[in-house]
């Protein structure tokens, strides 16, 4: 049994094999629906999360916990996506957009000012968390065409906007601590 309370019997059930998947209730959708895609985009944010936890360096180890912490907190996105029209059983709440607001500000205390946007890239860790960014900033946006058509909490939109911000702030920390200065673009190209 998962800590969330769910369990997984079995991997296939190939009730999904003509395009459709169950909600948390058992309402059926298709798998390409606005709710799935948004999910599915959280989802893949979090194997992208993985990545970049596996690659940290020593030096960046006190970024780990925050990163299994993110990948938690998906989780718990995921689920409030998942339910549907019946009442999510997790939720994102205020408290977590805080923590990420609160976690922001402490870690832009560890990087270099930036005057302008940047190359993703530098260091492996800093291109990890870049695209861990920009994945990001596509779930957000895969919510907002959910939520035109079924409204989400405003805390959940909060959270996902603040999540790629500290992505971004995690992105300038590992490249300053591994020395690695920032490339802002170059629009004459």
């Amino acid at each position: 049994m998962a800590t969330g309370g769910e369990s997984i019997p079995r991997v296939y059930t190939r009730t999904g094999d003509r395009g459709t998947t169950a909600l948390a209730g058992g309402t059926r959708v298709d798998k390409d629906s606005d709710r799935i895609r948004a999910y599915g985009a959280y989802d893949e944010l979090g194997g992208h999360l993985g990545v970049a936890r596996a690659d940290l360096p020593p030096e960046l180890d006190r970024l780990r916990g925050v990163l299994t912490r993110l990948g938690h907190e998906l989780f718990v996105a995921q689920s409030e996506l998942a339910s549907g029209d019946r009442p999510p059983r997790h939720r994102i709440t205020a408290a977590h957009v805080t923590r990420l607001e609160q976690e922001i500000d402490h870690f832009l205390t560890e990087a270099p000012a930036i005057r302008s946007f940047v190359i993703p890239g530098g260091s492996r860790s800093a291109a990890d968390l870049h695209v861990c960014r920009a994945v990001s900033r596509r779930a957000e946006t895969e919510l907002l065409r959910l939520h035109r058509s079924e409204p989400l909490s405003a805390e959940l939109l909060a959270w996902a906007n603040r999540l790629s911000d500290l992505l971004f702030v995690l992105a300038l920390v590992a490249n300053h601590a591994q020395g690695v200065n920032e490339v802002p673009p170059d629009y004459t190209v």
